[in-house]
């Protein structure tokens, strides 16, 4: 039987970390095809609602690329990268030390399906969370976890910022349909999630309102919460 993940980059369970190609340059840096789409909007709407100075701890940072666009142009902005992948990891230790400044911090551990976020714990509070392509590509509990840890970790008035395909109360677009179907297909505890079904209750009971959900392309969606 054909592995149809054999040129992905994988975790050290055999699963895929990202669902594309991610090769590095000789620095140790890698690239993301999609983020290099995504990346220039991404760091737009960031720049519309969430803060643009302060400590963000990002969560699942993958290549590293989000957080080295977004402190080049905000430079009041402190980024500290966390994964769980070492490769990932590598990448993001790369993309540290090629920046122009010493505002990307990290990379962390963190499993957000534990309940202490490890060496996160000592730097909280944060400004900000982000989280980018996360949630879909990892079990449920990740997801819960995710949102229960950010909301312990961030300061009053904090923001949460999500970003990836989601269904809208029970309605999913065609695309966003096939590719959860193809995500479950690999491993049934993967899936898009539900915005207003599933993240939106678990934001609410840990306190963070939504503030904004802002449309993307490929049928994406920025999704903001604050913490109360």
């Amino acid at each position: 039987m054909m592995d149809e993940n054999k040129h992905y980059q994988k975790d050290t369970t055999g699963q895929p970390v990202a669902l594309e190609r991610r090769d590095a340059t000789e620095d140790g840096r890698r690239y993301s095809p999609s983020t290099g789409r995504n990346k220039a909007i991404v760091r737009e709407t960031f720049f519309s609602h969430m803060p643009r100075q302060g400590h963000v701890l990002e969560i699942a940072s993958g290549t590293g690329e989000h957080g080295a666009h977004i402190t080049a142009a905000a430079t009041d902005l402190t980024w500290i990268y966390s994964d769980i992948d070492p490769v990932s990891q590598a990448s993001q230790r790369a993309w540290r030390v090629a920046a122009d400044h010493d505002r990307l911090w990290g990379p962390l551990t963190v499993d957000t399906t534990q309940l202490a976020w490890g060496e996160a714990e000592a730097l909280a509070p944060f400004d900000a969370v982000f989280c980018a392509n996360m949630i879909h590509i990892a079990p449920f509990e990740a997801a819960e976890g995710l949102i229960t840890g950010a909301a312990r970790l961030l300061r009053p008035a904090g923001r949460l910022m999500l970003y990836g395909p989601f269904a809208r109360n029970g309605v999913i677009a065609p695309s966003n349909a096939r590719f959860s179907e193809d995500l479950q297909r690999r491993d049934p505890s993967w899936g898009v999630r539900d915005l207003e079904l599933q993240i939106l209750p678990l934001a609410q009971a840990a306190n963070l309102d939504l503030v904004a959900v802002v449309d993307m392309p490929a049928n994406n969606l920025s999704v903001v919460f604050e913490k109360r």
